[in-house]
């Protein structure tokens, strides 16, 4: 069977237009209701609503969760995977559009109720991949192969995909030859880009916690104190990046983001409690980054005389989202003549994606390329005068407010022509 050019591709796009509108709708009802991780209940529901009232396409749901997996069979030829996410995030939102979320939702995890906010993007990515299935749809007698469409939990979690391929995700839709996804950030609206090779860092979150001895402020000598251990453990985590990793040749982070003990100022308490996360943009470095986190941790707790060495417990995990060298390039090759905005150099996002789990547990080859969603007038104003940090909003900000269009027709149509891209053509 033969493909298409791009020159074709975007022909083919051009014949089967799509009405927006009820997708502008439908991303602000989304945008409106966000729901947590291994929570987004009527998220899936909306959206299996939506895929059931397509005819011929095989809907199945709650898998790994709220996941939901379709499938579109459309005659002999590659079979490739368009991948969604569902879930928002415990943000209150201020962008004070008139479809902000006012949504309270109380957190299963932990029973604390919590604004939530899809200060993500996974609305637009949810009502591209909707508007990208009509399009294939409509113009199935141009191609040929099987369309999955997968809608992920708990992308933000790390654990979504994960959960989705354990619970027999590829007994129920079959196994992808290609896998595709895609993400907005603060970008000129209208672009969108990719590359061979890392496209977003690995991610690890740690928690550690410090024991010591506790008792009565004034008599420090009395106690060990877990403050102490974990002040002196922050600092000399500083010193990973800056005195061990060769900075000009690869790329690490390491982040305290929370540090708590005690509650009262004349109690020296027993335990301290401190959250890390890690970069890394290769697994060797990641190794020794986090090989030197749990060195440094057990040092400070030794050097405390600590009675047990501190606890760390691994919270959170992120892969790798690595873009496969054959696949990316023959993209690169539609989304070059297809579009004069796209980017085939992107850089290298420091953000976290599980994405490529659907694939690397499967032995399949990955491609996700990046969406640019700030409007146009306010990203070349920021530009000019210097300002893209302090004025453009980024991803998990509560003023991350993504510009509707051409956003939702950027996505739309990069998903629809990375999908043709392998399905094969008819003659």
């Amino acid at each position: 069977m033969s493909e298409f050019t791009p020159e074709e591709i975007g022909q083919l796009i051009s014949r089967h237009p799509v009405n927006f509108e009820p997708y502008e709708d439908l991303y602000k009802y989304l945008h409106a209701h966000p729901e947590l991780s291994h929570q987004e209940y009527n998220t899936a529901k909306t959206i299996a609503s939506k895929l059931r009232a397509i005819p011929d396409l095989e809907v199945h749901e709650n898998i790994g969760g709220t996941g939901i997996g379709a499938v579109y069979r459309n005659g002999d030829g590659k079979t490739i995977l368009l991948r969604s996410e569902l879930d928002g995030l415990p943000v209150k939102e201020q962008t004070n559009l008139p479809y902000a979320s006012k949504t309270i939702v109380k957190d299963e995890t932990d029973g604390v109720e919590k604004a939530t906010m899809h200060a993500c993007g996974h609305d637009m990515h949810m009502t591209c991949l909707l508007a990208a299935i009509e399009v294939l749809i409509s113009s199935k007698r141009d191609w040929s192969g099987t369309l999955v469409i997968i809608y992920q939990p708990a992308e933000e979690l790390g654990n979504g995909a994960s959960r989705m391929v354990d619970d027999g995700l590829y007994d129920k839709v079959p196994k992808p030859d290609v896998l595709l996804g895609q993400h907005i950030l603060p970008q000129r609206a209208g672009r969108f880009g990719m590359k061979p090779g890392t496209m977003m860092a690995a991610s690890d979150c740690l928690k550690v916690t410090f024991t010591g001895r506790g008792g009565h402020a004034s008599m420090p000598n009395r106690t060990i104190d877990p403050i102490v251990m974990a002040a002196s453990t922050v600092m000399r985590l500083q010193t990973i990046v800056s005195r061990e990793i060769d900075v000009a040749q690869e790329f690490a982070v390491v982040t305290v983001g929370s540090l708590n003990a005690g509650h009262a100022a004349n109690i020296i308490p027993e335990k301290a409690e401190m959250l890390l996360n890690v970069r890394s943009r290769d697994e060797g470095t990641r190794s020794r980054v986090l090989s030197s986190i749990d060195r440094i941790i057990k040092a400070e707790g030794q050097a405390s005389g600590a009675l047990q060495d501190p606890q760390v417990e691994t919270t959170l995990k992120f892969p790798l989202t690595i873009n496969d060298q054959a696949v990316t390039e023959k993209l690169q090759g539609t989304f070059a003549l297809f579009s004069p905005n796209f980017d085939p150099q992107w850089p290298t996002s420091n953000a976290s994606e599980d994405f490529t789990v659907l694939g690397t547990s499967i032995g399949k080859p990955c491609c996700f390329w990046f969406v640019g969603c700030t409007e146009v007038d306010v990203w070349d104003e920021a530009e000019k005068k210097g300002r893209l940090s302090e004025d453009i909003p980024v991803n998990h900000s509560a003023f991350f407010a993504p510009v509707v269009q051409p956003t939702l027709r950027t996505g739309t149509n990069a998903l629809v022509a990375g999908a043709l891209t392998f399905l094969s053509k008819r003659k």
